[in-house]
């Protein structure tokens, strides 16, 4: 064990709730725009109009709730000084920063009707930036030097964008109506990469794979597994009725939290006991 049992790395220091918010409406926007891009180019504009109002709210959100967790609007902005290719900090900030703006752009084209092409030429770039949006979080926990979040590094990155596709799709389910095929294709693909990539991560995890079947991680992760498929089930049929849509968004929705939530904790209880760092580095000096 450590000295006296005392943690071997630092904990991270980011609060809750605003990291976890951060990390849901950070993958809710990007896979929102994604799904308002690929809605204008197949012409479904109740769809597109969607998709780029909930992007720009759940991108607007997510910098303050990043902003709230900093303490002072500044520490953002000197995050933004200067590009480091090797920090997934710096390459987030830099994915964060142009998103918003571009999808706020395209949310008040869309509201105002005010330059038509200018907002579908940013609601584009969203999208397009959209897959780097769904999954830099990911880069950025498992980066670190958090067992819980590290060990997980191959697998994270699939688990958060399909909790981010998920998560578009609910939207659509609820407030698209008339054009919710696409969204419930992506709420079912969403949640099916989502389940199988936590079930494969959690495999491979080794000692840390601990810290996401016991305790609070656990309870919160085995609750937002049972919502993600109780959504993903609802959200299959296609003529599903308008309460079994919002009955499917309210628990593919709370899945995502949840899992999100879930994730966070699990990697904050690996960083505080000094076991889940020190028995795999001794397992690895033995081979």
């Amino acid at each position: 064990m450590s000295y006296y049992g005392t943690p071997v790395i630092k904990p991270p220091v980011w609060k809750v709730p605003d990291v976890p918010a951060y990390l849901y409406l950070g993958g809710m926007a990007g896979g929102s725009a994604a799904m308002a891009l690929l809605a204008e180019v197949t012409g479904r504009r109740q769809l597109a109009r969607t998709g780029r109002l909930a992007a720009a709210i759940g991108a607007g959100a997510s910098v303050v709730a990043l902003v709230h967790d900093l303490g002072r609007p500044t520490r953002f902005l000197y995050m933004l000084r200067v590009i480091k290719p090797t920090s997934p900090l710096s390459i987030g900030s830099w994915i964060l920063a142009p998103f918003s703006g571009l999808t706020a752009a395209a949310a008040a084209s869309e509201l105002t009707g005010l330059l038509p092409r200018t907002g579908k030429l940013a609601g584009g770039v969203a999208g397009a930036l959209a897959p780097a949006m769904t999954t830099y979080t990911a880069v950025l926990l498992s980066d670190t030097a958090v067992p819980g979040w590290h060990e997980g590094h191959r697998e994270l990155p699939f688990v958060f964008a399909g909790s981010a596709v998920a998560s578009a799709g609910a939207v659509g389910l609820v407030a698209a109506p008339a054009e919710a095929g696409p969204a419930r294709r992506m709420a079912v693909a969403g949640s099916v990469l989502e389940l199988a990539s936590t079930h494969r991560m959690e495999r491979h995890l080794g000692l840390a794979a601990e810290a996401y079947r016991t305790g609070r991680p656990g309870r919160v992760l085995r609750a937002a597994r049972v919502a993600t498929a109780v959504g993903a089930a609802l959200a299959l049929p296609a003529g599903s009725s308008r309460l079994a849509r919002f009955a499917a968004g309210a628990c593919l929705t709370a899945g995502a939290i949840a899992t999100r939530y879930g994730i966070f904790e699990a990697g904050r209880e690996t960083a505080r006991d000094p076991r889940y760092t020190v028995e795999p580095q001794r397992r690895r000096i033995g081979r």
